[in-house]
């Protein structure tokens, strides 16, 4: 087992030497070409033959060739070195809002993604997200908020990304392919334009362009050296002008429709041909990058095409490119040939950022696991509901998580956990919840040991109101038990998180609201925990014996500081701190 540590502490030091030889090699670099500089009025004022010129003009060019590849080499060089800075941050906890939030992907709606934290800053997808482009992002959001694999899939995950966990090299390489490329690089314009329908453009329209230009250079060229009238260049402009008034339209189209798509393409031409650089062992891992590859041409050297014609396409801009145009009819020839390739590749664009985006997902939860190697793959059962967990804990909250054990299965199916206040009850749920979004999306989990079938979750931690909609926390928090509710008659089993469950209303009322919810996502199979400060819902443990049961944490006063262990034990809480608690901030009560 490699040391995460270790291993990033040496490659680090590696980077770090690698760019002081290369800083020293710069500067000697350029005090060479300086000199060189210096040397052609010294030589001049000595009456230097021409062959002194040319050995220092030649000089001069070897220098800055060969200083240029060094600048190069140094800034990489700089950048693996923050690489493993920033890995090394990671395992001391410091990587919260240093990296992609996934804000982009969460919804205030979704039945757990922000009662986990799923999304945001400091969130799951934060920390597991190395994605260079849209398509990668987007899949691990999937993974992570739509989880609908089933067993044999998630065995497929563990098995890919146990190969790529030691890649290191891979993920150095990949976080150097532009400073943002999920900013540019738009993969759902860019497969929607792949499957426009075809405009129009013929073969036969591009020879008629290509065969137009050619006459009017072949006349301009003749008139320039005498052999015809200018008359005759004049003239070949007019078929010229004709053909752009005949397409006009369809031109427009093509470049209209490839402008937002287009943005960035040589970014991800960089990161697949970076990926089908890799050599696998791994079936599922083989195939995707089978995927990348068209009749022998790589999916990059084709998506590099595009790149080159689109920003020939952008130069219509320039000044220059502006003059010469019409008489090229240069936006013309790109349109066409764009469509060309839209034409024969657009079809397949689709599956190479699928493909793309699970490697880049899959290799999010390599550098994961790499850098958490005592946390170990889950393993998923079959059949009816369980979750047996072993020494599990948040496994965003570093070194200052307390592990707890949670089993549950049909013969005890749901806990009623009590407690007082800040004593760990919610970060049981969210620990629980946040280890089972982990195991499927395939990932490693923070747990000795986690046994259990590939289900769906649903969370009622973090509902609040929403004065813009005129709705109530509670009235939120019902609408949220409903859509909890709908899950468990879906296909997957249901695990289900209920915290401080229907407090916005009268204890009676509670109690009734409660216990029906509850009981009847037992009897449909679910399984989950349920916090309360209100003891009146642990008698709904009688109503579901022997399919439920009353854990709690406790707390204690130490030295005037309210002290907790975290610790999950059986049966009800036997006190409260709340007044302690206020107590302690100065409340006269």
């Amino acid at each position: 087992m490699i040391d995460p540590r270790a291993e990033y502490t040496r490659r680090r030091e590696e980077r770090r030497a690698r760019t002081t030889q290369l800083q020293r090699r710069h500067v000697w670099l350029g005090n060479a070409k300086v000199l060189v500089v210096v040397a052609v009025p010294v030589a001049m004022l000595l009456g230097a033959a021409w062959q002194a010129y040319a050995a220092m003009g030649a000089a001069l060019a070897i220098l800055l060739a060969v200083h240029e590849g060094v600048v190069r080499q140094r800034d990489h060089s700089r950048r693996a070195e923050a690489f493993y800075a920033r890995a090394l941050e990671r395992l001391d906890g410091k990587w919260a809002g240093r990296g992609d939030s996934g804000d982009d992907y969460a919804d205030a709606e979704h039945p757990y993604a922000q009662d986990l934290d799923v999304f945001g800053k400091g969130s799951l997808f934060e920390r597991l997200s190395v994605a260079r482009t849209r398509a990668g992002a987007t899949t691990l959001a999937r993974w992570l908020s739509q989880p609908e694999a089933d067993a044999r899939e998630l065995r497929s995950r563990q098995e890919a990304v146990t190969e790529l966990k030691p890649r290191l090299e891979l993920r150095e390489a990949l976080a150097f392919l532009g400073e943002d490329v999920m900013a540019g690089v738009h993969a759902t314009e860019l497969v929607a334009w792949g499957r426009q329908p075809a405009v129009g453009v013929s073969a036969r329209m591009r020879l008629l362009a290509a065969g137009l230009v050619v006459l009017f250079l072949a006349a301009l060229v003749a008139a320039l050296t005498g052999r015809a009238p200018l008359s005759l260049a004049l003239a070949a402009v007019v078929p010229l002008a004709g053909f752009r008034l005949a397409h006009r339209r369809s031109v427009a189209h093509v470049v209209a429709a490839v402008d937002q798509p287009g943005h960035d393409l040589g970014l991800l031409a960089s990161v697949l041909r970076r990926m089908e650089q890799e050599n696998f062992l791994n079936l599922r891992l083989r195939d995707l990058k089978g995927r990348l590859d068209v009749e022998g041409k790589p999916s990059s050297r084709r998506i590099a095409t595009l790149n080159r014609l689109v920003e020939a396409l952008d130069s219509r801009d320039h000044l220059l490119v502006r003059i010469i145009d019409p008489f090229l009819l240069w936006t013309e020839q790109l349109a066409f040939a764009i469509e060309a390739w839209r034409l024969r590749n657009g079809r397949d664009i689709q599956k190479w950022l699928e493909a793309l985006g699970e490697l880049e997902a899959l290799s999010g939860l390599a550098s994961y696991s790499f850098e958490r190697p005592e946390d170990p793959f889950p393993e998923f059962v079959d059949g009816a509901a369980v979750v047996e967990a072993d020494g599990i804990s948040h496994p965003l909250l570093s070194d200052r998580a307390v592990a707890n054990d949670v089993r549950l299965d049909q013969d005890l199916a749901v806990y009623f956990v009590s407690g007082s206040n800040m004593s760990g009850k919610s970060t049981l749920l969210r620990t629980l919840g946040v280890n089972v979004v982990l195991a499927l999306a395939g990932a490693p989990v923070c747990a000795r040991r986690l046994r259990l079938t590939p289900m769906s979750v649903g969370a009622s931690i973090r509902v609040t109101d929403s004065l813009a909609t005129g709705i109530s926390r509670f009235y939120a928090e019902v609408l949220r038990l409903k859509k909890i509710s709908d899950l468990a008659n879906g296909d997957l089993p249901l695990l289900f998180l209920f915290d401080e469950l229907l407090h916005g209303t009268n204890s009676h009322d509670r109690r009734i609201g409660a216990e029906a919810v509850v009981v009847r996502l037992v009897e449909r199979g679910a399984l989950g925990l349920v916090t309360t400060h209100d003891l009146a819902l642990t008698e709904i443990v009688g109503k579901l014996h022997p399919r439920a049961k009353n854990v709690h944490f406790e707390d204690h006063f130490e030295e005037g500081r309210i002290r907790f262990d975290y610790l999950l034990k059986d049966g009800v809480v036997q006190k409260s701190n709340a007044l302690e608690l206020m107590r302690s901030v100065g409340l006269d009560v």
